[in-house]
């Protein structure tokens, strides 16, 4: 061997690298792509998208050193992105009473008595404004039914909760008056946040468990990444610190967690001290950091009275001059800072923060900081104006429209006419406001083809948007809103990350919100990429999901 030649040494790791690079090629399919809007093939080289195009040019690449996946017809997408969840709380409902279809105190009671299981009772998912009497039950009849256990059931919205008498005083909640109201188990602001901590006093490992649950779902369900909305009033810091740790994972890979945290901060010094208190990176202050609450629990900070509640506006649990030093400190840090805000009223405190804010800093540094705000339910087109000018991201929930927004649901029970005012995702796009989309799970399922659907039918037809537009907003919108490093996330093209899904569909076209053009959809002509027809009355089915080219879930039938 001359000196010139590599030793072993040398040429060990090479081999090793060598053994460890994965190169897939897709074939026989449709890949959703701007590179190629005929594109059937796409192959995945150590984690990136490597190359896109024809059937034809697929033969020609292909190789015994590849994984060749025939997709038989299914469509290779962007993997979801889903702006707004809650792991731990995802976890915890999978695994409890599920109580979305109860009509009834009497028929809630009797599923509360037929839970099995040891400690204490957790269900979510009720709603009182769909069944035909809303009389609630009280504190005791929850503590006979569940036989003397704890008892801890959100409403769907999980702004408000039903909670027995050993929960209430295990939570140290005042005592109703009077005594024996029917709707006395239910607790809304600080005595809900009192009683939701109480009731997940859960081991860690436990904690762990119920996130794995959560993240599993997510991939099932073709998520490549969740905003993790930490919040104290939620969770603790250990939460997060446990959710944050999913990145890290060794053995499997999940969705990516982009983190935040709902605190509070007053200045600059504020801001890296809560931060460097964390344990963890996080992308801002944001979040669930309530402006004020929900709609269904009527704690929506509103300008006129709640229709069903005379006299009732909600409530804000922040001041405007406290929103406002919170912009200000996180503008002058970098990080983006944002809020939970429902209510109009609520809407118009933190515009008025942000107008303080940028007078005290400036505009450059707030537009900068790309800050966002959760929700924005009701907005009228002189606050969108003033979300665009402030350049503040909208991460909205378009399932919410479609639980409640039709005619005769809870936004007219609580609101009237004005719920034709809610979720103006068309007006929204068209001011300019950056949009991304999510579930606010566990509050709507992780579920993100409904999601986009939802976009399309808004029960106002004024606000439906293209489901390109809404999948945008559900895909690469997602990884802007969180000021992703990569400006290629959220697409398919030669460079991009390998984070996607593949979906088994019925048909493929282009869906626009007026459904009288849909006819050229099919036309080659258009060269847009096609997304699965949504009015089929069937969702499509995920058959893998990828994330930077490691396999987060898989179908059965993807390789049989």
């Amino acid at each position: 061997m001359s000196d010139s030649s590599p030793d072993s040494s040398s040429q060990e790791p090479a081999k090793s690298k060598q053994a460890e690079r994965k190169v897939t090629l897709y074939r026989n399919g449709s890949v959703y792509t701007a590179a190629d809007p005929f594109a059937t093939a796409m192959l995945v080289d150590d984690g990136t998208v490597a190359w896109v195009g024809s059937e034809q040019a697929a033969s020609s690449i292909a190789d015994d050193a590849m994984e060749i996946i025939d997709l038989r017809g299914a469509l290779v997408a962007p993997g979801f992105v889903d702006s707004h969840v809650h792991l731990t709380e995802t976890g915890i409902a999978l695994d409890s009473l599920q109580l979305d279809g109860v009509r009834s105190a009497g028929e809630l009671l009797d599923a509360v008595a037929a839970w099995g299981g040891t400690g204490t009772v957790m269900g979510h998912g009720w709603d009182e404004s769909a069944w035909p009497d809303g009389t609630l039950p009280s504190r005791e009849e929850l503590e006979r039914a569940s036989g003397g256990r704890p008892v801890y059931l959100a409403r769907v919205d999980a702004h408000s909760a039903l909670v027995s008498s050993s929960l209430a005083a295990a939570a140290k909640l005042s005592s109703p008056h009077p005594p024996e109201t029917a709707a006395n188990s239910q607790v809304k602001r600080e005595e809900h946040t009192a009683a939701r901590l109480a009731a997940r006093e859960f081991p860690q490992q436990q904690i762990r468990e119920f996130q794995r649950r959560a993240l599993s779902e997510a991939a099932a369900n073709g998520y490549v990444a969740l905003a993790e909305m930490s919040a104290p009033h939620i969770g603790g810091v250990k939460d997060l610190q446990l959710a944050v740790g999913w990145n890290e994972a060794k053995g499997q890979a999940f969705p990516e967690i982009l983190a935040y945290r709902g605190q509070l901060a007053e200045s600059e010094r504020d801001v890296q001290s809560l931060l460097g208190g964390l344990g963890v990176s996080v992308r801002g202050l944001a979040g669930d950091l309530n402006i004020d609450g929900s709609i269904g629990s009527r704690t929506a900070a509103l300008r006129a009275d709640y229709s069903d509640a005379p006299g009732e506006r909600g409530t804000r649990y922040l001041s405007v001059d406290q929103a406002a030093a919170h912009i200000a400190a996180c503008s002058l840090v970098g990080i983006q800072a944002g809020f939970h805000v429902i209510g109009d009223a609520g809407l118009d405190a933190v515009l008025e923060a942000f107008d303080q804010a940028a007078a005290e800093v400036g505009d450059q540094r707030i537009r900068a900081a790309g800050h966002r705000l959760e929700h924005v339910e009701m907005a009228d087109l002189p606050a969108i104006e003033r979300l665009a000018r402030h350049s503040i991201t909208v991460s909205a929930q378009p399932a919410f429209d479609a639980a409640w927004g039709a005619e005769g649901r809870l936004y007219q029970e609580r609101l009237g006419s004005r719920r034709l005012t809610m979720n103006p995702f068309a007006t929204l796009y068209s001011a300019g406001v950056p949009v991304c989309f999510g579930s606010d799970s566990p509050v709507t399922p992780l579920r993100p083809w409904e999601s986009v659907r939802a976009c399309l039918e808004h029960s106002n037809p004024e606000q439906r948007i293209s489901a390109r537009a809404a999948f945008l907003g559900h895909t690469r919108a997602g990884w802007r809103a969180a000021k992703y490093s990569n400006p290629m996330a959220g697409q398919l093209v030669p460079g991009a990350p390998a984070s996607f899904a593949v979906w088994e569909v019925e048909e493929l076209m282009v869906q626009v919100a007026d459904r009288r053009v849909q006819s050229w959809s099919t036309d080659p002509r258009a060269r847009t990429p096609l997304l699965p027809a949504l009015d089929t009355g069937v969702n499509p089915v995920c058959l893998q999901t990828v994330r930077d080219g490691k396999e987060l879930y898989s179908h059965d039938s993807l390789r049989g």
